[in-house]
């Protein structure tokens, strides 16, 4: 007989590991025990050689769908285990592994069996909404501490009933070690204003018929629900949450809902059904009857968010209600989603008109995950909820942490070969936000076993990421904005040595002290040089004129950097300029030029917000990239003639002057031109203009892996034409999938920066 240990590393706890390790080693006739030990599996197996080789790859290659193994072991060594009385599940320990083993599992949605219980008369969990197996249910968003079991999860205050006992106990049973478990007799019980379980899960859908907003408690936090059909009800929504055009997202029953709704791919129908249960962007289908969707949902948009049920209180709620639903974040506008009952209370009082909630405490804030597809290509515009804190890929050693931005919060914790990118926070500039990323940031640290010896941040001072990082007692290595957004990309695809960065985003602090947002750099993991940019512009009133496109456009008519292109003639503004008001015009023509608070930038995501205000797509943005999602959906599908354009070689670097793209511009809108063929013109020139930076860098020996970052190729018009030019130049290009590609990405590329140069250092 052979005696042989073996220890399992990767998403191995919460996903129904030792359940299957158990059926595993009875099938194949093998002695020995399993446990979970800290953030890992391990145990002992004993039988012939033969029968354990077997058991040994069944390891790897059969594992739980939600498991992900990332190393298996075996070893010899003396037994731990009276053999002869078949194979145990023992009870976890804490053991001492290392940062490594510990990997948590994300939550996942209902999945299919789970859900014909549900819906089964019969069964004894029969409408019961927090219904879960081992391939289901909550776990990131209830874990405590690690090992992964029930007395370290919030399900703690739960006692099991005995069919739950026997269930749990029972290794033929797919419920076997589910730590969530529970049934109506012994789990978490629905609750409406005094009414509980079904009576008031039939108060919240006679709320929401009646055209309410109610407040429902979520897996990562609350969420403000109301009929997706009801203008009255979505207006209402928007009045109330102070979200006068952001869309909303919209859950749907099932995905022959969403088919009628959205037009849906194949890869985008596997994300929607995927146990991640993410938002995904799809373009509205064109209707002939009644729209299921308000048009106050997404306002002037021609793409929708939908996702499908994460749990059975959503499934039973639209199945009582047969329409689709708004489902949007718990919270006020910028401010992070809530997750404990009293602040929901307080912070929802004056949006929701009930709450449908439960007693089961959220112990981890997760946001709904947001994807789109370009084509194949997969876009991450949000990880949260179902994707993180799952680990990524990073060349990494020493432990590091990536503080991120302001906009579209992340941070990283990194070591040995993977990098938890933590949960979407939002905008930093709240206090409330800024509370939320620290609470997080502790929590995974320290369920990882991550302490962070360096802390990589960026380079704009206040930043409050950046003042938080240079607060704390750590080493710390400043990182580029742009240069942490390619550094993203790069290294979620491996790419060690030099390439060639495209980074293309609102504003980003640049090493000369000037605002970055456009910029060819060569680079690679450690470094970068600049080698293109984007003309600058001024920014009148700073801030402000991110919240005002019309004032960024006047900026750029009147202060766009002298390259040799003549401006724009007045009679040929005449049209914009007259449709604002005088006063604020005179204003910031005087700042202007004075250069009074107005900052230069060279920025793409800026140049969108100009094009859209000349355009008279959007004067004044209600919420961070309105005026660039409008000028995308303004674009459509139409065919266009590219603008004109100009790269010239100035201060050493190639530099695209927009002046004679803005004038061609207002020229043929003069003259007649649709703005939809202007707008996707103006895409189409981007790309061109895009294609011609990075063919003179290549000329000059750049390298011809790109990579491509920022939050301005999330637009897919953008992102597809790119992309095929300079695939039309026989380049590689890679853009980030799992990792966000905007400012969500930063802490991921800031922790990359930070290990690449620890490994230069050695």
């Amino acid at each position: 007989m052979t005696v042989l240990r073996f220890h399992v590393e990767g998403i191995v706890q919460g996903v129904g590991f030792r359940p299957f390790v158990y059926r595993t080693a009875a099938e194949l006739g093998l002695d020995g025990w399993v446990a979970n030990v800290n953030g890992h599996v391990e145990g002992e197996v004993a039988g012939g050689r033969r029968a354990i080789d077997e058991f040994a790859a069944r390891l790897r290659t059969e594992a739980p769908a939600l498991a992900r193994v990332r190393r298996v072991q075996l070893t010899g060594g003396p037994p731990q285990h009276a053999y002869g009385r078949g194979f145990q599940v023992r009870r976890s320990a804490p053991g001492g592994a290392d940062a490594a083993a510990r990997e948590i599992p994300p939550d996942a949605a209902i999945c299919a069996t789970c859900l014909a219980e549900l819906r089964n008369p019969r069964d004894r969990r029969h409408r019961y909404p927090f219904i879960n197996c081992t391939d289901c249910g909550p776990r990131a968003t209830i874990i405590e501490d690690l090992p992964y079991d029930r007395i370290r999860t919030t399900m703690r205050c739960f006692p099991l009933c005995a069919d739950c006992a026997a269930e749990y106990a029972d290794p033929a049973d797919r419920r076997f070690h589910a730590e969530p478990v529970a049934c109506p007799a012994c789990g978490p019980r629905l609750a409406w204003e005094g009414l509980r379980g079904e009576e008031a899960l039939r108060a919240g859908v006679k709320a929401v018929d009646g055209g309410g907003i109610i407040a429902l408690k979520g897996l990562g936090g609350y969420q403000l629900v109301c009929d997706a059909g009801d203008p009255v009800a979505v207006a209402e929504l928007r009045r109330r949450k102070h979200r006068p055009a952001k869309p909303f997202a919209v859950m749907v029953r099932d995905l022959g809902t969403a088919a009628r709704v959205a037009r849906i791919g194949a890869a985008e129908e596997r994300a929607l059904a995927s146990p991640a249960r993410p938002v995904v962007l799809l373009a509205r289908r064109h209707r002939n009857g009644p729209d299921p969707l308000a048009r106050e949902v997404h306002p002037g948009l021609t793409r929708v968010g939908l996702f499908l049920p994460t749990t059975g209180l959503h499934h039973l709620l639209l199945d009582e209600l047969a329409r689709p639903l708004v489902v949007t974040s718990g919270n006020l506008t910028d401010e992070p989603i809530a997750v404990d009952d009293a602040e929901a209370r307080r912070v929802l009082a004056d949006i929701a008109d009930g709450f449908l909630v439960h007693d089961r405490p959220i112990r981890s804030r997760y946001d709904d995950s947001v994807v789109q597809f370009a084509g194949r290509t997969r876009i991450t515009v949000r990880r949260a909820r179902g994707l993180s804190p799952t680990p990524l890929p990073l060349a990494v050693d020493t432990p590091v942490a990536g503080a991120g931005a302001q906009l579209k919060h992340t941070f990283t914790l990194a070591a040995d070969g993977r990098a938890h990118l933590g949960p979407h926070t939002g905008d930093l500039a709240e206090l409330a936000t800024h509370d939320a990323f620290l609470a997080s940031y502790e929590h995974l640290k320290r369920l990882t076993g991550i302490e962070p010896t360096v802390l990589a941040h960026d380079l704009h001072p206040r930043y409050l990421s950046t003042q938080w990082a240079r607060a704390q007692p750590l080493r710390r290595i400043p990182v580029q904005h742009h240069h942490a957004h390619v550094a993203a990309c790069a290294a979620e695809h491996g790419v060690h040595g030099p390439f060639l960065g495209v980074a293309y985003d609102g504003l980003g602090l640049g090493d000369d002290g000037t605002l970055w947002g456009g910029e060819i750099l060569v680079a690679d993991l450690s470094g970068y040089r600049r080698v293109g940019r984007f003309a600058t512009a001024p920014l009148p009133g700073g801030d402000a004129a991110v919240r005002h496109p019309s004032r960024t456009a006047l900026g750029q008519l009147f202060g766009g950097e002298t390259l040799g292109a003549p401006r724009p003639y007045p009679w040929l503004t005449r049209p914009f300029t007259e449709r604002l008001d005088p006063a604020e015009f005179a204003t910031v023509r005087a700042m202007v030029a004075k250069g009074v608070n107005c900052p230069r930038a060279s920025s793409a995501g800026r140049l969108f917000d100009t094009v859209a205000a000349l355009l008279g797509l959007c004067d004044r943005a209600g919420y961070e990239g309105e005026a660039a999602v409008l000028l995308e959906a303004a674009a459509g599908a139409e065919h266009a003639v590219p603008l004109a354009d100009r790269v010239v070689r100035a201060q050493g670097l190639w530099v695209y002057d927009p002046t004679p793209t803005i004038t061609d511009l207002l020229e043929r809108r003069l003259d007649g031109e649709p703005v939809a063929r202007l707008a996707a013109a103006f895409h189409l020139t981007l790309a061109i203009v895009t294609a011609e930076l990075v063919a003179r860098a290549v000329a000059e020996g750049a390298p011809r892996t790109v990579c491509l970052g920022g939050g301005c190729f999330v637009n897919r018009r953008l992102l597809t034409e790119v992309k095929r030019r300079l695939h039309a130049q026989g380049l590689r290009v890679l853009v980030g999938g799992q990792v966000p590609v905007g400012d969500g990405g930063i802490s991921y590329g800031q922790a990359a920066v930070a290990a690449a140069r620890l490994a230069g250092e050695r």
